[in-house]
């Protein structure tokens, strides 16, 4: 298959590392883990114009190397080939490996703040998109003597520990090792930072089956939301995590072949089209489903168009 992956840079090693093992080719896209900061809807925003612009390439299916964050992924419309999924509330279940084991961890530690190769290095603060960020539009990256300047001692405490302060609840680091990376550097910052709060310190061992699997196509329904062409992301409040819906949506797909370029308008569903009885529309069709067998491989057949 050809597969075209788009991801948040928090996992650039750990995509990087099994992309180059995959079987199939993969094309790979990182997006700035400053996406996280600016909201739902900005966020959906990028994520929606490099699906678009992807989908107008050549490939059976696009990965996104994201999970549920900051709802980002909800109303994203598959176009002409599937979009693949891992079910996943963060990118931490992608380095754990599961949304199970994350859950029992998330349960059982409160309080922790972890930390990977790509946290640290790829930029240390929550805050990276300047303006756009939620952050600095609340007013939550002032700092203390910033907050007295405006609003007085009094004010400036009580604002700083309830808006500034975001780390309060918090009183353990905890390294995720995923076996991919250079030497120890990133567990020893990991740790100095833990020592300079005053914080515990804890190593857990990372698992690379959900990032693997992801790019070598092995979709199980399990870990993976597969969704076909005319439907989008959703939330399932269970845990699943997300499901695929109908679109409401009306787009133009173009079909190319020997004879020319044609376009095909379609709402919802993949099948819609087709009651238009146009030969664009057919070949559209067999195009999609072609796409789909390939893409679908390792889901259960009763599983393929829910």
């Amino acid at each position: 298959m050809r597969l075209k992956l788009i991801a948040c840079e928090i996992l650039y090693r750990e995509f990087c590392w099994a992309v180059a093992r995959s079987p199939h080719r993969v094309d790979v896209e990182f997006l700035p883990k400053g996406l996280h900061d600016i909201g739902q809807a900005g966020m959906h925003a990028r994520l929606k114009e490099a699906v678009e612009a992807a989908d107008e390439g050549d490939f059976d299916a696009l990965l996104m190397g994201y999970a549920l964050c900051s709802n980002g992924l909800v109303g994203l419309r598959a176009g002409r080939v599937p979009l693949v999924v891992p079910r996943a509330h963060d990118c931490i279940t992608l380095f754990l490996g599961n949304k199970e084991r994350y859950l029992d961890y998330f349960q059982a530690n409160p309080g922790v703040y972890f930390k990977t190769s790509g946290w640290i290095e790829r930029g240390q603060s929550l805050e990276q998109l300047g303006p756009l960020s939620i952050q600095t539009r609340s007013g939550m990256d002032q700092t203390y003597d910033q907050l007295v300047e405006k609003y007085g001692e009094d004010n400036a405490k009580f604002l700083y520990e309830q808006l500034c302060n975001m780390t309060r609840n918090y009183g353990k680091l905890a390294f995720i090792e995923m076996g991919i990376e250079p030497d120890d550097r990133f567990e020893r910052e990991t740790i100095r930072q833990a020592d300079e709060r005053g914080w515990k310190y804890e190593k857990l061992a990372g698992d690379m089956g959900l990032v693997v699997d992801l790019v070598e196509g092995r979709w199980d329904d399990d870990r993976f939301l597969v969704v076909p062409p005319g439907y989008e992301v959703s939330t399932s409040y269970d845990e699943r995590i997300i499901r695929r819906r109908r679109s409401a949506a009306k787009s133009t797909c173009v079909i190319r072949g020997k004879s020319g370029c044609y376009s095909d308008s379609r709402v919802g569903s993949p099948r819609a089209s087709l009651r238009t009885g146009c030969a664009a529309a057919q070949a559209r069709r067999g195009a999609s489903r072609k796409r789909l067998s390939r893409s679908h491989q390792f889901l259960p057949e009763s599983r393929k168009f829910i």
